[in-house]
């Protein structure tokens, strides 16, 4: 009797210390990271045109971003962009991109990583448009980085509806997917701003319109 309570004793003990090192050895699960939804049904607080003078080209309708209207020419480049910079991040969100063929450049892209220089911005943008799809453009500095890989995502892509798109960034990292498909996996080797805002452009060019819905940022 002595003796089966003893070997009792011994089980629940090594039972004991088995979990008390398996504790130690298992890493703690941080906290999940949330998005930050950037826009509101009736606000783009936190939100600003570069140049004043082309707001009016800018509007917000039942939590849908729209650059111009598809059907007035675009005569210069404009941007909306965060107030906040980002450094380490994921953005996602819906895009659209319309306009009237044969009338210009029908073309848009997001920015990110990037700095106001002389009254323009300068950094990192994710290309939307013909024969652009998933670039990565450096806008007034590099020029094109990295063409884009159609090789799947041109039979997926929605040219004149709704797609979207994720920009992952992380140091020197860079991951861009438009409909679930990685178009670009590039490490950036230069020693360029690793922070900045994230924007939106409306080409110059044709009759053009740019939409975005169900934004999001994620810091990481």
């Amino acid at each position: 009797m002595f003796k089966h309570i003893t070997q009792i004793v011994l089980i629940v003990l090594i039972g004991t210390a088995s979990s008390l090192l398996f504790a130690k050895a298992t890493p703690k699960i941080p906290n999940v990271i949330k998005a930050t939804a950037m826009v509101t049904k009736d606000s783009l607080a936190g939100w600003k045109t570069v140049n004043p003078k082309f707001q009016s080209l800018w509007s917000l309708v039942d939590g849908v971003i729209t650059g111009g209207d598809g059907q007035t020419k675009i005569k210069h480049n404009t941007f909306l962009c965060t107030e906040k910079e980002y450094g380490n991040f994921e953005f996602r969100s819906l895009f659209k991109l319309s306009g009237v063929k044969g009338t210009g450049l029908i073309n848009s892209g997001i920015q990110y990583r990037t700095v106001l220089k002389e009254g323009k911005l300068a950094g990192y943008q994710a290309d939307i448009g013909n024969k652009y799809w998933g670039d990565i453009y450096d806008e007034h500095r590099r020029g094109l980085l990295v063409k884009g890989d159609l090789t799947i995502l041109k039979d997926i892509l929605k040219r004149d509806g709704w797609n979207s798109y994720i920009i992952r960034c992380i140091g020197n990292h860079h991951e861009l997917y438009i409909n679930g498909v990685k178009t670009v996996d590039y490490y950036e080797k230069d020693d360029v701003p690793h922070k900045g805002v994230i924007g939106i452009q409306l080409h110059s060019g044709g009759k053009a319109k740019i939409e975005f819905k169900h934004v999001t940022i994620t810091e990481l």
